[in-house]
């Protein structure tokens, strides 16, 4: 069986802390998928001028944020990395004339680890992290997940992670309940193009979109879907499968592509 790509909102860090309906799913999602034997996580904290693999035997957990509870800073995720599919990804990219490069220094940022604390909280799924390039936009990032896509057919799970609306500024710590408005559109926005398979219009968002500019003052956290979208495959088929809001401008929506 083919592994589905995914994409998932991590939020604020204090997510994994919050144990509210995106720790829940994120909980369920890795007792109902096949087991991988090893996870690609796309995190839209690492930016660089092309796409880099991380190469360590065992990367560190990165604490790149300040100012949060100190549970947080003592948390770590001791998964195994994957040097060897390290090469085998970049040379995926290299074939398909994206140029990328092997970093052998760097550990898994909050991105990727929150989430895979809540998705494999035992870390025994071996673990690497691909950049992204906000300066190349949507399409360069669909370019490299289909150039990753046959990593799928090997059991390896594309993990992107970032969010599905993002906007810092508008933050309202202590807001429950409804989301702001221009948030809310681009989230439906975003799902029916999505399962519309629209992907002229998602790759052209910040003119499309309603709430595109409001809801990504920067491109960084929604461009890890673009590469979970790509590693679905030409005719991929996207499916939401998780819906929420958080502080009222972080959308926590999830999608499933295969």
């Amino acid at each position: 069986m083919t592994l589905p790509s995914l994409f998932v909102s991590h939020g604020a860090p204090t997510l994994i802390l919050e144990n509210g309906p995106t720790c829940a799913f994120l909980r369920r999602l890795g007792q109902e998928l096949p087991r991988p034997d090893a996870v690609l996580a796309v995190s839209a904290h690492w930016e660089t001028p092309r796409p880099a693999l991380g190469a360590v035997p065992s990367p560190e957990t990165i604490h790149d944020f300040y100012g949060f509870p100190d549970a947080l800073y003592r948390m770590r995720y001791p998964a195994q990395g994957s040097p060897g599919l390290a090469d085998r990804a970049a040379a995926l990219l290299e074939a398909s004339g994206i140029a990328a490069e092997i970093d052998k220094q760097r550990g898994l940022d909050h991105g990727a680890w929150v989430p895979l604390l809540l998705t494999y909280p035992d870390a025994d799924v071996p673990t690497l992290q691909l950049s992204i390039q906000p300066q190349l936009g949507p399409a360069h990032h669909v370019a490299v997940g289909r150039a990753l896509a046959p990593l799928r057919e090997a059991n390896v799970l594309v993990l992107a992670s970032g969010g599905a609306v993002h906007n810092l500024r508008a933050l309202r710590w202590n807001r429950s309940g409804s989301p702001e408005s221009w948030a809310q559109d681009f989230d439906d926005w975003l799902m029916q193009k999505i399962e519309g398979g629209a992907l002229h219009d998602l790759v052209a968002y910040r003119t499309q979109a309603p709430g595109g500019v409001q809801s990504h003052p920067r491109d960084e956290h929604l461009l890890p879907l673009y590469v979970a979208l790509g590693a679905g495959g030409d005719n991929a088929i996207g499916k939401r499968i998780h819906y929420g809001f958080e502080h009222g401008s972080l959308g926590m929506a999830a999608f499933s592509f295969s």
